[in-house]
């Protein structure tokens, strides 16, 4: 059985094949889109142990300085 030529969508008669390259040629389209970032992206300048929520109650650098200090 061979596939049709055509194809009819809302009364029109349109090409399989054109429709299928415009889809790809969609597709390519969207792929390359780039979003821009709502706000800007800064570096976390942090030490590494207080990065995260984890790792702060880890290692809690608050009660290290109250012994340093005495």
């Amino acid at each position: 059985m061979t596939y049709p030529a055509f194809i009819e969508i809302d009364g029109k008669r349109l090409v399989w094949r054109e429709l299928v390259q415009r889809r790809r040629e969609q597709l390519k389209a969207a792929a390359k889109a780039v979003q821009p970032a709502l706000f800007e992206l800064r570096d976390d300048t942090r030490p590494a142990c207080e990065r995260t929520a984890a790792r702060r109650y880890l290692e809690p650098s608050l009660f290290t300085l109250l012994d340093a200090e005495g």
